[in-house]
């Protein structure tokens, strides 16, 4: 049996549809036949992967702010959603220099207003809230970090991510224990991934995105951190683990529940932890290209920063399914797909499938 086929017909709530991860977990969604609706600004950026796939054709989708509670509230109580994704935030480091207190109000206050209107409403549902590898407290350490590391962060991006975890950490413990769903009937647990890349994402001051933008325009590639070192994986790759954690949580009972809610990392194997340079080498491996070095477009960011996933592989059985060159090949393959027949859907809708397949082959054997 497909596990994920628990999702046909369940009512699902995305927070942040319209960005890059919001819109790639719209439509495999949709192509699991849930019901998805959606809360979020306006698409990001222009273009966007959410009007490229023409999602709001789709899904019934909310336009408003995560900070506004009381229309995200009124959202919640007319959706009664079975399970919530909670992935609305401002989501680049570099922004978060440019303006921190919109970082953090969205990120930390955004989190709040979410499990706020849960308790307010007093509804049973499944939440997963979707943070960062950058929660941690960064050390430079050469191992992984693990779901019971400190949190923490030195740019106000990664601090808010840190806090955020503390305010679903705080909730579960005030309003929805574990020990007590039978009273609250709320499940919650958050979710922790590497450096997501993937076809449609068009953010500025983002590595791919930056060297998709450089290489359909003949241009030069701009580096800023060369040689720091990510855990880069696909996007599906981090999907796949919170739509897995989801369904995990909706079928979990009794002890189970417990030991469910609470956080997971959703990591590449180490295999896949390269610096940037070996990244952009990769891709114009692809597509053929050049790339230079430009330190003055640099600001602080974490050097070394790997995940530990031994959590989610021994308690969910998830594993990653694609490597580091597969991940590169079809991150690559869907903007030059999209570039030459400007046909976004096709090769979306074609990556879900093959990832998927490959995903319950591995999930079950």
């Amino acid at each position: 049996m497909n596990k994920l086929d628990i999702y046909k017909n369940k009512k699902v709530l995305i927070t942040g549809h319209t960005g890059f991860k919001g819109s790639w977990l719209s439509q495999w969604l949709l192509q699991l036949q849930a019901k998805v609706y959606g809360y979020a600004l306006e698409a990001p950026t222009n273009p966007s992967l959410f009007g490229q796939l023409k999602l709001s054709e789709e899904m019934d989708c909310y336009l408003n702010d995560v900070r506004d509670l009381k229309a995200l509230k009124t959202c919640i109580d007319e959706v009664k959603p079975d399970i919530i994704f909670h992935l609305a935030a401002q989501s680049l480091v570099r922004d978060s220099y440019e303006d921190p207190i919109n970082t953090i109000e969205t990120n930390i206050n955004g989190t709040v207003n979410v499990l706020e209107a849960v308790r307010q409403l007093g509804i049973s549902t499944t939440i997963v809230v979707i943070t960062s590898d950058k929660c941690y407290e960064n050390k430079e350490w050469i191992h992984g970090y693990r779901e019971n590391d400190a949190m923490g962060g030195y740019d106000p991006y990664s601090m808010s991510k840190g806090a955020a975890e503390l305010v679903v950490s705080s909730y579960r413990r005030s309003f929805f224990n574990p020990k007590d769903y039978k009273k609250h009937g709320v499940k919650l647990a958050s979710a922790r991934a590497g450096n997501v890349i993937g076809g449609g994402d068009w953010a500025k001051d983002r590595i791919i995105p930056d060297c998709m933008r450089a290489l359909q325009k003949g241009e030069e590639i701009i580096v800023r951190n060369p040689y720091a070192t990510r855990p880069w994986q696909h996007v599906l790759e981090s999907l796949g683990g919170y739509l897995f954690l989801g369904c995990t949580l909706l079928e979990a009972k009794d002890d189970l529940i417990e030991i469910l809610c609470s956080g997971f990392n959703f990591g590449p194997f180490t295999t896949s932890n390269k610096n940037v340079e070996s990244l952009v080498t990769a891709v114009l491996e692809n597509w053929p290209g050049k790339w230079k070095y430009n330190e003055s477009e640099a600001v602080h960011e974490a050097f070394l920063l790997n995940l530990n996933i031994d959590k989610a592989v021994q308690i969910l059985n998830w594993q990653p399914v694609w490597g580091f060159d597969s991940t590169i090949k079809n991150t690559v393959d869907w903007y030059y797909h999209q570039h030459n027949s400007n046909n976004a859907k096709d090769i979306t809708v074609s990556q879900i499938i093959s990832y998927q397949k490959d995903f319950l082959n591995k999930m079950t054997n």
